[in-house]
């Protein structure tokens, strides 16, 4: 049989991922290269020989996934693999449509020949869409799992936007760990509060040597999921976010979708910020795709240190990048604090926005009065600083989940906005996580993953 060449359309995550898994030492298929986009500044790269392996001499290389049709051309693609995820189904069959059109093959890999098996229990963290509360969720279940005295190494999906080779595996047990793997703001604000809990995070490129070296250390691998992808490895537990300020984005967005007809436990988020008429849609929808699943109501209700430092300011408003970008929420946490401690004004950064972060804007012009925590390396860190020094505010709110002042030189006061996860009622994040509910569930739903 021929070898088929293939090309992998992703955003430095599950692209390297599947490449990993799948076809690195596939003789029967031939990556010939990546596509990118999503994230800025990992497009005009090379995966590494180091981590492509010895069939990839020369590594593998990555474009724009604006040249798609011609790489497909130049490279006489047979099969493209859409490898990222936070997508409506509407662009994945745009994409597929472009390929096809182009000549080549299109493929989505599911977990069947994508995930890892696990020697500990693995629970999962996932969601249906960016910005539901995946997070705050991950940490309540550390949280429980810890208070029963279990040791737990959190595995974060992937965000290696450096060096791939120096970040094959990245091991963050302090926050000195951060600086050392000098690591973006979006980094920090997924291992900073895992860390200040007292939990050891993984995370790189090569999620089986990760894996391996997790399991040396935990009873437990928590798999902190990011931008609603599936999860990397065979969940015993498979726990999905769903936002009920988004209704009807849970059957709607790729792969959120299959998370959620995966999903043992959904947790049903923002129940005291959304309508009821909302939450029941959310949960028709759930029952409708997934009627053996556990739903749990919960809220992330929002803190800050001193209520009354808000209170008649001209605010700065700096919400999780993410969210608001690819995530499509129009405000956060920030905006909602604002609004709770009275603050005065929320002055539009959009005026002063610099470099990337103006451009950011003009990507998506759905954002308002608010300021994106964007800092995917040193250069937009600059510029997002910038950015925050030149907007007239008297006070910054800052609801990305890092400490800003470790990574930016901010001149004005700054108050941060802190959320967690408290479940509303019966059934709770405990049930679902005792060992019976743990392994029988997932079990019985999906034997094929055993």
């Amino acid at each position: 049989m021929a070898t088929r060449n293939v090309l992998i359309l992703g955003a430095a995550g599950r692209d390297f991922h599947n490449f990993n898994v799948a076809f690195r030492d596939n003789a029967g298929a031939r990556v010939v290269a990546f596509t990118a986009t999503q994230i800025p500044n990992i497009s005009d790269r090379r995966y590494p020989p180091d981590l492509a392996g010895p069939s990839y001499p020369e590594g593998v290389p990555i474009y724009p996934e604006a040249d798609l049709e011609r790489l497909i051309a130049d490279l006489k693609v047979d099969e493209c693999i859409f490898a990222y995820s936070d997508v409506s189904h509407e662009q994945v069959m745009h994409l597929a449509s472009r390929c096809l059109a182009a000549g080549a093959d299109f493929r989505l890999m599911g977990m069947a020949s994508t995930a890892i098996a696990a020697n500990v229990p693995v629970v999962s963290v996932c969601a249906a869409r960016t910005g539901s509360g995946k997070s705050q969720t991950t940490r309540r279940v550390c949280d429980i799992l810890a208070a029963w005295g279990r040791r737990i190494a959190v595995v974060r999906h992937p965000m290696p936007y450096g060096d791939l080779s120096r970040q094959a595996v990245q091991r963050f047990a302090n926050l000195d760990d951060l600086d050392r793997h000098d690591c973006t703001i979006e980094e920090r604000e997924e291992y900073e509060p895992h860390i200040e809990r007292g939990h050891v995070v993984y995370a790189g490129v090569d999620y089986a040597a990760i894996l391996h070296q997790a399991e040396g250390e935990a009873d437990i691998v928590v798999w902190d999921g990011g931008n609603n992808d599936l999860p990397f490895y065979r969940p015993d537990l498979h726990i999905v976010v769903v936002d009920p300020l988004r209704p009807g984005h849970e059957l709607r967005f790729h792969p959120g979708e299959a998370n959620l007809r995966l999903a043992d436990c959904v947790v049903i988020n923002k129940v005291d910020s959304g309508t009821r008429g909302d939450i029941d849609l959310v949960r028709d929808n759930i029952a409708s795709v997934n009627p053996d699943a556990m739903i749990i109501e919960a809220a992330s209700p929002i803190a800050v240190s001193d209520p009354a430092a808000i209170r008649g300011k001209r605010v700065l408003v700096v919400e999780d990048g993410p969210t608001v970008t690819h995530g499509g929420m129009t405000y956060g946490a920030g905006m909602l604090a604002a609004r709770r401690f009275g603050a005065a004004e929320v002055v539009d950064p959009r005026p002063y926005a610099v470099g990337t972060i103006s451009d950011t804007y003009r990507q998506y012009p759905s954002l308002g009065a608010i300021l994106p925590a964007m800092g995917y390396g040193p250069a937009q860190m600059r510029e997002l600083q910038e950015t925050i020094e030149r907007t007239p505010a008297d006070l910054v709110i800052a609801a990305t989940p890092i400490d800003l002042s470790r990574v930016l030189e901010v001149t004005r006061p700054v108050e941060r906005v802190r959320y967690e996860l408290q479940e509303i009622g019966q059934p709770s994040l405990a049930e679902a996580l005792s060992p019976l509910a743990r392994i029988r569930r997932r079990r019985e739903k999906d034997p094929a993953l055993e």
